[in-house]
């Protein structure tokens, strides 16, 4: 072998070892119980990160507060949140932008012997409601009930709280109704609960031709500028995980752990629930939808849950590889 030859192929080996070129990195913050979690372990343990030469840096988290403190400190490039954060975050001045990744929402629940059949039902009735005073769903169920003449705050007892310590409470017959999220409607179904009202008829009942995804991923729109190629690979990967999931009963069985219940019949109604959400729309129309909203949540809500802006920023809806 000759010296040149040598040392060609002493220098295709340091390039293997050391010059091939690092998958892109997503620094995530993920809420440890959320689903985006579940997401993430079935795209790890597929290892559709790998396939698409993504390097996911994953951080979970307590909360989804915790999320957006790692955001827009800069320590995550990626996190789930709604887009009426975003917007008001666009309204003040920010860049943040958003994908659609669930529909999913959650509802009242009652026990399922209730005689609450409607809004009006809750008229003198102790309604519970998780995520505090300006929580969305709490908000937009207001603004229907106003259109009957109800007024929930003065004809209704509230109690407000975390999701788990309602959720027990309503086990516990604590209360009458109980608006919460959906995975812990999920819960509550399984106990023998029942929806008396979801919240996504409501919004159909202000002007939603769809299912409007309130959840998605959130991310920085500069730094996604740069990253274009890398973000979008993401989002399609994140596909591949929620096809993975509309099949696999497998996976299923392997998540039960982390969602945190070994009873088939749960497990059965968090997946039904988790399908249901899988966004089928455009962002364009999911957009559409969302500025709808806006306007009733603005009115509700006021400043303080909306920010400055009157009409939802039309860059809070982010368009992958320059499409719909």
């Amino acid at each position: 072998m000759t010296f040149q030859l040598r040392l060609l192929l002493a220098a295709l080996l340091l390039f293997a070892s050391t010059g091939a070129q690092a998958a892109d990195r997503i620094r995530i913050a993920a809420q440890r119980t959320g689903t985006l979690a579940w997401e993430l372990d079935v795209i790890k343990s597929q290892g559709l990160d790998r396939k698409a030469d993504l390097d996911l840096e994953i951080t979970e988290l307590a909360s989804t507060e915790a999320g957006k403190i790692a955001l827009k400190g800069g320590s995550a490039d990626l996190i789930l949140s709604d887009w009426l954060w975003v917007a008001r975050e666009r309204g003040l001045g920010g860049t943040l932008t958003f994908h659609p990744y669930s529909s999913t929402v959650g509802a009242v629940m009652v026990p399922a012997a209730s005689p609450i059949q409607s809004i009006a039902d809750l008229k003198g009735k102790k309604l519970a409601v998780a995520g505090g005073p300006i929580d969305k769903s709490w908000l937009l169920l207001q603004a229907l009930a106003r259109r009957s003449g109800l007024d929930l705050k003065k004809d209704a007892t509230l109690i407000y709280g975390t999701p788990p310590l309602l959720t027990q409470k309503a086990i516990q017959g604590e209360q009458d109704a109980t608006l919460t999220f959906w995975n812990f409607c999920a819960e509550l179904e399984s106990k023998g609960f029942r929806r008396a009202i979801a919240m996504d008829d409501v919004m159909k009942q202000f002007g939603a031709k769809g299912a409007i995804s309130i959840v998605g991923y959130v991310f920085d729109e500069t730094w996604a500028a740069r990253n274009r190629g890398t973000i979008d690979r993401f989002l399609q990967v994140t596909h591949e995980a929620k096809t993975i999931l509309a099949s696999s009963d497998a996976e299923w069985q392997r998540l039960a752990p982390r969602i945190g219940t070994s009873d088939a019949a749960t497990l059965a109604i968090y997946r039904k629930r988790y399908l249901e959400g899988i966004p089928q729309r455009t962002a364009s129309e999911e957009a559409s939808d969302a500025a709808a909203l806006y306007l009733v949540l603005a009115e509700i809500g006021g400043a303080d849950l909306v920010g400055p802006a009157k009409a939802l920023d039309p860059g809070t809806f982010y368009r992958p590889n320059g499409g719909e």
